[in-house]
């Protein structure tokens, strides 16, 4: 799945140094899906989250699909992996992309590129101008905040209740988004084949600007039933 999200970066910028250094960053942002261990896959974890979301804005349809083994929403995990790079288009990946991580922006995030000497020394400090610095903050972050804290989920693969564990990224209300959109077509598949030719029909017939107003909608209304 890394050649997915490389690609995008080796074509846009000719210098290959500074190609390198951009997608290492964006690894950084994105290597918790990609850790391993003896038992689990990192993903493992959003694709848990998407089930405790899916179960709490669409629980007919979470439950259809618990009903054919699919509770563990393997089917999602192309989406998740390489960030709808193969569900939309090039073009209109990148617009995804951009319009993603720019409604998620925290000023704070910069501080996991520094050292850890100082990224402390800033945490410290930025609880004093943190009421200024939200209005620099993305949408989706600016509803997290609204609401008391970061939206979060538990990290285990059972759809269980929230917790304090970690952020949920807008990419996984983006997965929910296209599963809400397809509902009444995947509580109709009689197994779990059908779901995934489903979604695999769905490659290069997305809208970004449709996906991100529908990941907003469900965060938000998320965020209330929660």
């Amino acid at each position: 799945g890394m050649s997915d999200l490389c690609s995008p970066v080796i074509i846009l910028l000719e210098n290959e140094a500074d190609a390198f250094w951009c997608f290492e960053h964006m690894m950084k942002k994105l290597r918790g899906n990609f850790r391993c261990t003896e038992r689990s896959v990192g993903v493992e974890a959003q694709l848990g989250n998407l089930a405790s979301i899916t179960q709490v804005i669409d629980p007919k349809l979470h439950q259809h699909l618990e009903s054919l083994g699919g509770g563990d929403y393997l089917f999602a995990i192309r989406m998740l992996m390489v960030l709808f790079r193969r569900e939309f288009s090039f073009c209109d990946s990148l617009y995804l992309w951009e319009m993603m991580w720019a409604l998620e922006y925290d000023p704070d995030m910069f501080s996991i590129y520094e050292d850890h000497e100082t990224a402390s020394e800033k945490c410290e400090g930025s609880s004093k101008v943190k009421q200024k610095m939200r209005q620099k903050y993305g949408k989706f972050e600016r509803e997290n905040h609204r609401n008391g804290s970061k939206t979060t989920v538990s990290s285990s693969s059972s759809s269980s209740s929230a917790s304090s564990s970690s952020p949920l990224p807008i990419s996984v209300f983006l997965v929910a988004s296209v599963l809400k959109d397809k509902s009444s077509v995947l509580t109709e598949a009689q197994g779990l084949d059908d779901v995934v030719k489903i979604l695999n029909g769905i490659t290069g017939n997305l809208d970004a600007r449709k996906a991100c107003s529908g990941a907003m909608k469900l965060h938000k209304k998320y965020l209330k039933k929660v």
